[in-house]
């Protein structure tokens, strides 16, 4: 399973570079085997053209030491930690430092629910977390980090995977799913939907969807009343 897993997170890291929201060494995918309590990270430092499944790192969740690996892990990977331990339904985690999404995160914004396209992936707005006091920037930045995003999410009423995603403020946007696959689906949507939101703004700063279309098109894919798409059938 461990091995199948380092292939999968291997493979995640390198899709974000594929699909253009990395470049150089910014930013990471992880995965979780919650029966094994084992996450998978991308090393540290290491660009992606150079990186095989051998060169991840695996990490202990509830005491965070490196198990195995040459590598150091992420420097993100005590966020990555916080998270999986605060939501259970996770399975896989995305960091960026996407253009879009980096911008609202500096602009200390939340990304709106401004179109169908954002609602059929996010239940409401992307949420910007508030900034890290000084404290906690020179304590446990990156568990801190993970802190205020958990701090975000327990907000959201309708679960953690309903909002795939955040941004932290001054910094840029974690996502997540019950994969890594997902984790990475969900950090490039995420980038579209804050390249598409920073874009309509700047045409109509009044910009905003209705509550029922949201209702209409992210529960159409989503939920037990989901229509969108093939059934598991196939027919």
């Amino acid at each position: 399973m461990l091995e199948t897993l380092k292939k999968s997170v291997c493979a995640a890291n390198l899709d974000l570079a594929a699909r253009g929201v990395v470049i150089y060494t910014w930013g990471n995918v992880s995965g979780l085997d919650r029966d094994s309590g084992l996450m998978v990270i991308k090393p540290s430092g290491i660009s992606y053209e150079a990186m095989g499944p051998e060169d991840m790192v695996v990490v202990d969740l509830e005491s965070g030491v490196r198990v195995e690996g040459k590598w150091k892990p992420s420097s993100d990977t005590e966020t990555h930690l916080a998270l999986y331990r605060a939501f259970p339904e996770i399975g896989g985690i995305t960091h960026t430092h996407s253009v879009y999404a980096v911008a609202f995160a500096q602009a200390g914004m939340n990304i709106p629910a401004l179109g169908t396209t954002h609602a059929d992936y996010f239940y409401g707005e992307i949420p910007c977390t508030r900034g890290l006091t000084r404290e906690e920037v020179n304590g446990a930045y990156e568990a801190n980090t993970g802190n205020v995003l958990i701090e975000t999410m327990r907000r959201e009423t309708n679960g953690v995977l309903s909002v795939p995603g955040a941004i932290v403020r001054n910094h840029g946007p974690f996502s997540w799913g019950r994969n890594t696959a997902e984790a990475v689906y969900h950090a490039v949507v995420l980038e579209k939907i804050a390249e598409m939101a920073w874009k309509t703004l700047w045409l109509n700063p009044e910009s905003h969807m209705p509550p029922y279309i949201l209702d209409r098109h992210y529960f159409r894919k989503h939920g037990p009343h989901a229509y969108y798409g093939q059934d598991k059938s196939g027919e």
